[in-house]
């Protein structure tokens, strides 16, 4: 009988064949990660239900007693293998009720029940969404929590409250500690008894590792261009043409909850747009992720300097970023600098590190959904 999956044994198989390099920081949360994965394998398994929940939102079983399964709370800069550590839970933990998603696509979903709830009249709509998640899932993965939307921000104590007293475990990955979570958000006092609740139901853990993984990767075709001039624009046209074999683009429209977002050149599931096509609309995460769903690779012209002067549009290239790393969308862009410089000081500019980390990574030769992958999901 093959010995019961784990995140160490996992982790070790990774190392040995040189798929990451084995880091002492990140073997200090092993054991942590492998508590849970044992844990959940002893609680018992929810009454069998759909693949997903936000379609019936209500209806399915009651949720489940409490398992008393502690989950993690992992936070740490930039590349130091967060996500990494939380797909190994994710692939080690033996049960199939386990779902992996990035928070800001979550949090979307939450907002659509929440909204559908309130068309039933119901007193409480926070309640059956919670009821329905925890009746399906057993095992909650998030990738980049944070919190930046006082509609979210209003939201998640009552909601974290209802799945951990239902028996959901939660592993999530963050760059911040939980005490500088929304910071300086408005109403944050409303939002300090989550963080408290964070506290108590997870288990909180810095991963202090000195080493980005995601620098020095292997690059492969030149796909970020710097400065955003005459030359740059021309690197574009060639790789559009290079990508589309010189196809006359057309508009790419796409419909997001009752609204069209569009994208001005299109060629089968090849994009381009400029920056402010993409940043300066008050464009939000459900049509981030309909784009990042809806290509396979996006030229992005003119991507400026970042900081007080346009903070909303900074905000909104986080969160697009955000979405094209997830579903392994293939980016070329031309910029004022490179990804490090182009947002430095003042606020946002810490949580702009990831986004500059992901930007590199994404210059990776075998970065780019599977091919024949027309889904939009991470593999």
């Amino acid at each position: 009988m093959s010995a019961q999956p784990s995140v160490t044994r996992l982790y070790d198989a990774a190392a040995h064949d040189g798929r990451i390099k084995d880091d002492a920081a990140q073997r200090r949360v092993l054991p942590m990660l492998d508590r849970i994965v044992r844990e959940l394998a002893k609680a018992p398994a929810p009454a069998p239900q759909g693949k997903r929940w936000l379609g019936r939102l209500f209806g399915g079983s009651a949720p489940q007693p409490a398992s008393g399964v502690r989950g993690l709370y992992l936070w740490g800069g930039v590349g130091r293998g967060k996500s990494m550590l939380m797909d190994l839970t994710m692939e080690a933990a033996p049960i199939a009720a386990k779902r992996r998603v990035h928070f800001h696509e979550f949090m979307q979903e939450v907002q659509a029940g929440l909204a559908e709830a309130r068309r039933t009249s119901a007193q409480d709509t926070v309640r059956p969404v919670a009821e329905r998640i925890a009746a399906e899932t057993r095992l909650l993965c998030f990738d980049e929590m944070q919190i930046t939307d006082i509609a979210d921000a209003m939201i998640v104590g009552r909601l974290f409250q209802l799945l951990f007293d239902a028996g959901v475990t939660v592993v999530t990955t963050s760059n911040r500690v939980p005490e500088d979570l929304y910071k300086h958000g408005l109403n944050r006092q409303l939002f300090l008894p989550f963080i408290a609740l964070i506290r108590q139901r997870l288990e909180v853990v810095h991963l202090e590792s000195d080493r980005d993984h995601r620098q020095g990767r292997a690059g492969g075709e030149q796909v970020w261009f710097t400065p955003d001039d005459a030359l740059a624009k021309r690197a574009l046209d060639a790789a559009w043409d290079d990508l589309t074999d010189c196809a006359e683009p057309e508009p790419l429209h796409l419909s997001v909850m009752g609204r069209k977002v569009e994208l001005p050149a299109a060629d089968g599931r090849v994009a381009r747009a400029g920056f402010q096509d993409l940043c300066g609309k008050p464009l939000g995460p459900a049509d981030y992720l309909a784009v990042a769903d809806a290509v396979d690779v996006l030229l992005i012209d003119g991507i400026p300097r970042l900081g007080s002067q346009n903070f909303d549009a900074a905000k909104r290239f986080v969160t697009l970023v955000d979405a094209l790393y997830e579903a392994k969308v293939r980016v070329f862009a031309s910029a004022a600098d490179e990804p490090e410089r182009l947002y430095t000081s003042g606020t946002g500019s810490f949580e702009f590190e990831r986004t500059a980390s992901r930007l590199r990574e994404m210059r990776a030769a075998d970065w780019g959904k599977p091919e024949g992958d027309e889904t939009g999901a991470t593999p």
